[in-house]
């Protein structure tokens, strides 16, 4: 099979929409309203997908959204699939059109049909076009949320679609709030535990504190900065890309590399007083002093990130659930927060 150059995966997907799975719908469905899109799961969502990408569960690929009273019906569903499926070529600007989208999978062309409700309830857990709770946000991988609002809408007759998207786009104001401080705890119960182990001969222990400590404060710089923050294999590669990332990114590799604990303290510093101003210029809380003191008596260099908790909690009524914040502040698994369901039981269980 004779490739192109690369194309990126969601103009791809847009190219085969307007080019050929829009003529055959009209065909099948003709005048059905519908939506069709590129999102959900993969890095081409993100707008992250390279050359390197497309060597497995690669290729043209959309997703149509009925409307949610169309009585699709199992049988009709798989009638249309395999219409579909006659009627598509076997390549398309260089790609087979049918592949497994994941390892294992079947290989099948990867036009899916759904709708705004299904799809939602099945990738959130919720319809967002619904009232959105504080559970609901809460229990969301931030992850799953830039799934949902990231990539590319082709076409959309009823705006439905478009509609849920823009609700997804950020958090409520006292949910942001509550997790702005969440994540400011995190900071504030291990900053001093770069000299302290360090101190007692402990680098390994030291290297591992100031690795957490790195990841913690890039995920608050993207709550700073309105962005959802994408898993892990992308993380650094958002975060160079937010408004602060050209700042910062060096102060936290240089905070990675070091090879002793007064070395880490000294990067970590300025990035702690780069991101307390930051968060005093959203104007969101009352003014703290941006500056590093030492923690009580000893010589270890702290923000005191305690005192930017405490008031984001006083503007925000969640903080009556305590310090535990969105499901992704307390979890690490990545079969968890790829999955909508098993987060927001975990997050209702405690």
């Amino acid at each position: 099979m004779e490739q192109s150059a690369f194309v990126s995966g969601v103009e791809l997907a847009r190219r085969y929409w307007h080019d050929a799975i829009a003529p055959i719908i009209d065909e099948l469905l003709p005048g059905m309203p519908r939506a069709a899109a590129r999102i959900g799961a993969g890095s081409d969502v993100l707008g992250f997908d390279t050359e390197r990408s497309t060597d497995h569960g690669w290729g043209p690929r959309v997703v149509v959204f009925l409307e949610d009273d169309f009585d699709l019906g199992r049988e009709r569903h798989i009638e249309l699939l395999k219409a579909i499926d006659a009627r598509i070529p076997a390549e398309f600007s260089g790609y087979a059109t049918r592949f497994a989208a994941y390892t294992g999978g079947p290989v099948r062309h990867q036009v899916v049909f759904t709708s705004v409700r299904e799809w939602s309830t099945f990738a959130l857990g919720f319809d967002p076009r619904e009232e959105i709770t504080d559970a609901d946000w809460l229990g969301t991988p931030a992850q799953l949320l830039i799934e949902a609002t990231g990539g590319a809408v082709f076409e959309d007759a009823t705006g439905e679609l478009t509609r849920a998207r823009e609700r997804l786009r950020w958090y409520p104001d006292d949910v942001w709030l509550y997790l702005l401080g969440c994540q400011w705890r995190r900071i504030d119960q291990e900053e001093p535990f770069v000299g302290r182990t360090g101190e007692v001969g402990d680098e390994l222990g030291s290297a591992v504190i100031a690795a957490r400590l790195v990841r913690d404060i890039m995920r608050l710089c993207f709550l700073i900065e309105r962005r959802y923050a994408p898993y892990a294999k992308w993380l650094g590669t958002a975060f160079a890309q937010l408004d602060c990332g050209p700042t910062l990114v060096p102060m936290l590799r240089e905070a990675l590399v070091a090879k002793d604990w007064r070395a880490r303290e000294a990067a970590l510093v300025p990035a702690y007083e780069h991101i307390a101003g930051m968060f005093n210029d959203l104007g969101v809380i009352e003014l703290q002093e941006p500056h590093v003191r030492f923690f009580y008596d000893r010589p270890f260099r702290v923000l005191g990130s305690g005192r930017f908790v405490d008031a984001c909690f006083e503007k925000t009524p969640l903080r009556s659930l305590g310090y535990k914040g969105g499901v992704d502040q307390f979890v690490d698994s990545t079969d968890v927060l790829s999955d909508a369901h098993t987060a927001r039981h975990l997050l209702s269980q405690i």
